[in-house]
């Protein structure tokens, strides 16, 4: 069964609220001292990107269903570069700010993966 009109643009607005998560996330990744020697968490900083750039600014979008596909497609690269920063982020820094941006991240992909895969009724 599709989702009305409704529950997509709700779905694409709620994803988009991650978004804005995942954009200070990457912000605070990419311009941290850490990330100049740290090929790994530099490929962190570009997947998450990678998932933003794919979905795109939600003014842009025309169709909703466009952009749920496009996030659902996403969604694994998004999950890999998470559980690779939760992984390395101990040997990072364990600076509250680098734990705090594993939480952020983990809560947003949490997020949107719900978001991408509702409940089936």
């Amino acid at each position: 069964m599709n989702a009305s009109p409704t529950e997509s643009r709700d779905r694409v607005e709620a994803i988009d609220h991650q978004v804005a998560h995942l954009w200070m996330v990457r912000t605070f990744l990419k311009h941290a001292d850490e990330a100049e020697d740290d090929e790994e968490l530099r490929s962190v900083v570009r997947d998450i990107y990678d998932f933003i750039l794919a979905v795109g600014p939600i003014d842009d979008v025309q169709e909703d269903a466009v952009y749920l596909k496009m996030a659902k497609k996403k969604l694994s690269k998004l999950r890999k570069a998470t559980e690779l920063y939760e992984e390395i982020q101990p040997e990072v820094s364990g600076h509250t700010n680098f734990v705090m941006a594993a939480k952020s991240l983990r809560l947003a992909l949490d997020a949107i993966t719900k978001i991408v895969n509702p409940p089936v009724a």
